[in-house]
């Protein structure tokens, strides 16, 4: 029987970025500017990123916290840099992920993480969520961050094709560049979104029915 491979967002997907950061800019800049703030963060981060795809993730969120912080006029202490990144292998998983992924296992499917982190970071969040995956792929290790298809090419020269579905909660980062690539798609659409012209195969709310989910995409 052929593998079957499902590959994943990790940070907004399986692990509450959203939470993680917001905490850090909450500490930094008063729980009252950080939901707005992190409005902004979102904005720069992929910015960063795009300006230079060789620059690590670590380094991409220094950047986005310093630009937060001279937009604020804030002196951030040298020490807090790296607020985002020291923070991150503490980031907790959706409480639904573990049992969600370990169900997908159970059923046969090779689970693959698709990031744009680091190294260290994303194997700091599969210690977090406790379940084993195939293999991880991590933007400042191919030097491209997504929407760019450098992780899906990966991928496929690594295990000699592409996955058989890819799992995200990023329109942009995930079913945009899935839908390129004609893979079927599973948006986790945690924040109750517009589709805003996206077409994922399935749209779920959160994991929990993930495994059902892959086995109506197309049998092992």
């Amino acid at each position: 029987m052929a593998d079957c491979w499902a590959t994943f967002d990790c940070y907004g997907t399986l692990i509450d970025w959203n939470d993680g950061i917001r905490r850090e800019l909450a500490r930094l800049f008063g729980d009252e500017h950080a939901s707005r703030l992190l409005a902004r963060y979102h904005e720069l981060e992929p910015q960063i990123q795009d300006d230079d795809p060789a620059t690590s993730y670590r380094a991409v969120m220094a950047i986005a916290l310093e630009r937060l912080a001279a937009e604020e006029s804030v002196d951030l202490a040298p020490a807090e840099t790296d607020a985002l990144g020291r923070s991150l292998p503490g980031w907790t998983e959706f409480p639904e992920v573990p049992a969600a992924l370990d169900q997908a296992r159970g059923r046969g499917y090779r689970l693959v993480i698709l990031s744009n982190s680091d190294p260290d970071l994303i194997a700091a969040s599969i210690r977090q969520i406790g379940i084993p995956f195939d293999d991880a792929i991590a933007a400042s290790e191919i030097g491209s961050y997504k929407p760019a298809h450098g992780h899906w090419r990966e991928f496929e020269r690594r295990h000699g094709r592409l996955p058989d579905v890819h799992v995200g909660a990023s329109l942009f980062h995930d079913m945009a560049p899935a839908a390129e690539l004609e893979i079927p798609s599973v948006w986790v659409n945690r924040l109750g979104e517009s589709r805003d012209g996206h077409a994922p195969t399935r749209e779920i709310v959160d994991l929990a029915p993930l495994a059902d989910v892959l086995a109506e995409l197309g049998p092992l």
